[in-house]
């Protein structure tokens, strides 16, 4: 499978290396990072768990537990199957940074069951997950942009994607710096506590 390569223009004057950022190690912006997407496969459920242990452990650094928990993905098999289905998904879209899994996502034809239906034709953003070591360069912005060209593709003009709206708001920000609009919210109940969800849309031209 061949992936589709973008290049990225970051600062000449860092170097591509690992540096530790506020007590993390990640990889340091280079004057071009490509970013290469392709199909994702079940052999990418060990980089997606890592993504998900990753990701818990930094939400939690931020007092955003809120979000998925405290405990690793990879100590809890209800979620370790889970992600494994996700990684069996023929939408599963991988995103790599010099060769290396650096996000990913997976979209869907509807709406998750929790989220009031468009009532149209719609691609739904299910999945979108950052590896934390190549946080700001753009990884996210890409995937999100495959998205757009997958509803163009189909000949849809509707995106959607929803995410936790607690916390310090970033993630709501986000999505709206990506040219996203909210619309509704959702509860729902996680580990015996309510559960806020936004939803954005987006509208092809």
């Amino acid at each position: 499978m061949q992936a589709r390569v973008i290049g990225v223009r970051k600062d000449p004057a860092q170097a591509q290396k690992w540096e530790s950022w506020g007590g993390w190690t990640r990889y340091r912006h280079s004057p071009v990072n490509e970013i290469a997407l392709r199909p994702g496969t079940p052999d990418d459920f060990p980089a997606l768990l890592q993504m998900f242990d990753d990701a818990v452990a930094w939400l939690t650094a931020r007092g955003s537990a809120g979000q998925w928990g405290t405990e690793p993905w990879s100590g809890i098999p209800l979620q370790v199957e889970r992600v494994r289905e996700m990684a069996g998904s023929n939408r599963l879209q991988v995103a790599e940074v010099d060769g290396v899994p650096a996000g990913v996502s997976i979209t869907q034809g509807t709406c998750p069951r929790h989220v009031p239906s468009s009532g149209e034709p719609e691609i739904y953003l299910g999945l979108l997950l950052i590896s934390r070591r190549f946080g700001g360069l753009g990884v996210g912005g890409r995937l999100i942009a495959n998205v757009f060209d997958e509803a163009r593709q189909s000949g849809v003009g509707l995106v959607r994607v929803d995410c936790w709206a607690g916390g310090d708001g970033n993630l709501v920000r986000y999505y709206e710096s990506q040219g996203f609009t909210r619309t509704v919210q959702f509860e729902v109940e996680v580990r015996n506590a309510p559960w806020i969800g936004q939803v954005f849309e987006l509208r092809l031209d």
